[in-house]
């Protein structure tokens, strides 16, 4: 078994602060120091920054300059328990607790993994009210097992090759969404340059309707099994997902049966995170929507749900409609009138099949990525596991 020892007995550990805001002039136009905030921590090494402080700031305020090689930890806020690595000399805020090592006792890139693999351990130790936050007094305190240096070399090895291969598969991932996104606006992008007659939402479907309001539907009779009910969760992340598990009974379910839901129904959620948009899949089982759902039974004569939902997701001019500038952003004020409503350019369904074919070409390769990924996430937590216990 390897010795643990408190990260206070080998590092040196402090945290950063904020130049004020009102002294902009003397604290950040012109700076050259990169000064990093703790959502810039993505488990990765830092080598740039969106800010910088001048030599003022550094002088007159309580941020200090941190060496190439320490440890970064969020304390405290959304992103509590994220890492970062120094590739640079920078300061950072007063979220940050950094870490430096004595070199003669722990090896960086191990002291990372080390620390990666004890995340929930300093979560659950967390303190406060509204917005728990890690102390530097938790952190110091914090066991960390130490074998000689060459042992930490070898461990780190392993543990980054199998990282790295885990950031090609979300590499690959992230390319075949953008993949995607070009297929579609490279062949429906530019509507004008088409002439493609517009239809709104309402004509090109054979029914638009939420699910039940009220008390139709109460909290207290869902049931631990029976007929699924979708909601926010399942299309959040603008692809069709299985949330938290919510059922009905069947007998329910026949009061509620003018909201059950069809394969290729196109879901767009209008309360909560607004905007976000889902195709169902082929194989659901029977269920029904919440009213939080905008449901969409096409007519497939006219339009396909996968062209659709693109254009929810990716179409400028759409989008533009829908005053949004920004793709993935939350659509405000979205609602059944303004969905019913929405004017929407009509390719010929040739066309429309096509770029459902190479969708469905695209997602059978991020299938087979993801679940390459899966197998990767649990290699890497294997050897995580057996790194810190002496047994790999």
């Amino acid at each position: 078994m390897m010795t643990n020892i408190r990260i206070a007995e080998f590092c040196m550990t402090g945290t950063g602060g904020t130049p004020s805001r009102d002294r902009m002039e003397r604290y950040y136009e012109g700076g050259t120091i990169p000064w990093v905030k703790s959502g810039e921590l993505r488990e990765s090494v830092i080598t740039d920054t969106e800010e910088y402080v001048t030599n003022t700031a550094l002088q007159e305020t309580n941020i200090r300059l941190v060496p190439v090689g320490a440890l970064l930890l969020a304390m405290y806020g959304a992103t509590v328990g994220r890492l970062g690595i120094l590739g640079i000399p920078a300061t950072t805020n007063q979220a940050i607790c950094h870490i430096i090592p004595d070199p003669k006792v722990a090896e960086t890139r191990y002291l990372f993994h080390a620390l990666r693999s004890r995340v929930s351990h300093l979560l659950a130790r967390r303190v406060g009210g509204a917005q728990p936050n890690i102390s530097q007094a938790i952190v110091k305190d914090l066991p960390i097992p130490l074998p000689p240096l060459a042992e930490q070399w070898r461990i780190a090895a392993i543990l980054d090759q199998a990282e790295a291969l885990r950031a090609k598969r979300r590499h690959t991932l992230a390319k075949l969404d953008t993949l995607t996104q070009s297929l579609f606006l490279e062949m429906f992008g530019d509507p004008a340059r088409h002439g493609w007659p517009e239809k709104s939402v309402a004509a090109l479907a054979s029914n638009i309707r939420t699910g039940p309001f009220g008390s139709q539907l109460l909290h207290s009779e869902f049931v631990d099994a029976g007929i699924a009910v979708l909601g926010i969760d399942n299309a959040v992340q603008n692809q069709f997902v299985w949330g938290r598990p919510r059922f009905i009974p069947e007998h329910k379910f026949r009061q509620l049966k003018r909201y059950q839901v069809s394969p290729g129904d196109v879901l767009i959620t209008i309360m909560g995170t607004c905007g976000r948009c889902a195709v169902v899949p082929d194989d659901i089982p029977t269920a029904i929507n919440t009213k939080h759902l905008c449901c969409i039974t096409l007519d497939h004569t006219q339009c396909l749900s996968t062209y659709l939902h693109a254009c929810f997701l990716l179409h400028p001019y759409v989008l533009h409609r829908l005053g949004i500038r920004e793709r993935g952003a939350v659509m405000p004020g979205l609602n059944m009138q303004v969905i019913k409503e929405l004017m929407i350019p009509i390719p010929p369904l040739p066309l429309q099949r096509e770029f459902a074919a190479q969708v469905l070409a695209v997602e059978r390769l991020k299938a087979s990525q993801r679940a390459s990924l899966a197998k990767l996430d649990a290699l890497f937590a294997s050897l995580q596991h057996r790194a810190f216990r002496g047994e790999l």
